[in-house]
């Protein structure tokens, strides 16, 4: 087998994202080959299979045994991910794992455990770093030009909440700001977060905060080399998908995101205009090829992936820790016990 062919991949969860990754996988990148696909739910797995033309199965299981494969792309509801990490491990097979990776620390280690005594690629779905800006951002704070980070910022603007009565609580932590705690970890390279506060509400949707919605929030963070960060987020930007991050420091700051789909800008006598996207996929399409073109990479090489375990484990204690901060009203530390969240 040549570094030149493509990494046999069967792929689980064949809802939106699903479908998205398992659409790039076949039709966008020469590295990979996309064999099957896999949904509890039938119709969803023949839809995704027909439209792609691969095999179609209702049981993870039997797609994770399938020795024709080498890889598997987990893509499925998040409490899930945990447990299909481990038998996709322990089967042999590398394991791409869209966030969260686990829902309790607990799950995290068990995952990362499974990877590792198995010693199979793990690479966790953090999409922005593989964003261009985002990328060239973190090289200009690891290369020292703004020097010491002391604030940091990261924001994630969703275009909308359609079925606010549908959205599980702690979403907007687990799910959502996940992704902030993520590219603020990566940016203060070395540092560990070490207490959050929060303001979080249901400003959007407040008829449904009874029923556990928080649409809106901002989180702080301290971490342990002192700098402050902040994270915030909501379900409804009016004017399309929104994702920025910025690094304050002792000798500059850079900028990264925009929600403008397109550089191009419209000046006419109603002001100037730009077009923004309206979804992650369009905003974020070329980092999620970008990042599963890099797991595929990783498998062929044997090198390690950009992305893993740990690095999903340090997201999820900042995550776990704003439920805690939330529900008791206070700044909490972030802590390495386990706390189980309920999805």
């Amino acid at each position: 087998m040549t570094v030149q062919d493509p990494v046999r991949i069967g792929l689980i969860g064949c809802g939106r994202i699903g479908t998205h990754h398992a659409t790039t996988l076949s039709r966008r990148l020469a590295e990979a080959e996309l064999v099957s696909v896999a949904d509890p739910f039938e119709a969803n797995a023949r839809r995704l299979g027909e439209q792609l033309g691969v095999e179609w199965l209702t049981d993870p299981m039997v797609l994770i045994d399938d020795e024709r494969l080498e890889a598997v792309a987990i893509t499925c509801a998040s409490t899930a991910h945990a447990d299909l990490v481990v038998a996709a491990a322990q089967a042999g097979k590398a394991v791409f794992v869209e966030k969260p990776m686990a829902m309790s620390l607990a799950d995290a280690d068990r995952a990362i455990a499974a990877a590792e005594a198995a010693g199979t690629p793990l690479q966790v779905g953090f999409n922005r770093r593989f964003a261009r800006d985002f990328a060239v951002a973190h090289d200009a704070v690891a290369a020292g030009r703004i020097g010491t980070p002391q604030l940091l910022r990261s924001l994630t603007r969703d275009p909308g909440l359609a079925s606010p009565g549908a959205v599980p609580p702690w979403t907007i932590f687990t799910q959502t700001l996940i992704h902030d705690f993520d590219a603020l970890n990566w940016f203060n390279a070395g540092a560990r977060a070490v207490e959050v506060g929060v303001i979080a509400d249901a400003l959007v949707a407040p008829e449904f905060k009874d029923g556990g919605l928080l649409d809106t929030a901002v989180v702080t963070i301290r971490y342990d080399n002192g700098a402050i960060a902040v994270a915030e987020a909501s379900f409804s930007a009016a004017y399309g998908y929104d994702v920025r991050g910025e690094v304050f420091g002792s000798a500059g700051m850079v900028q990264a995101g925009t929600p403008a789909h397109l550089s191009t800008t419209i000046w006419t006598s109603d002001g100037v205009a730009a077009p923004t996207a309206r979804q992650d996929t369009d905003l974020m399409g070329d980092a999620y090829a970008a990042e599963l073109a890099a797991f595929c990479r990783a498998v062929r090489s044997g090198g390690p992936t950009l992305v893993g375990g740990h690095d999903a484990r340090a997201a999820l204690r900042i995550a776990l820790a704003c439920i805690e901060a939330y529900e008791t009203g206070s700044t909490v530390a972030v802590r390495d016990a386990d706390r189980e969240v309920v999805a």
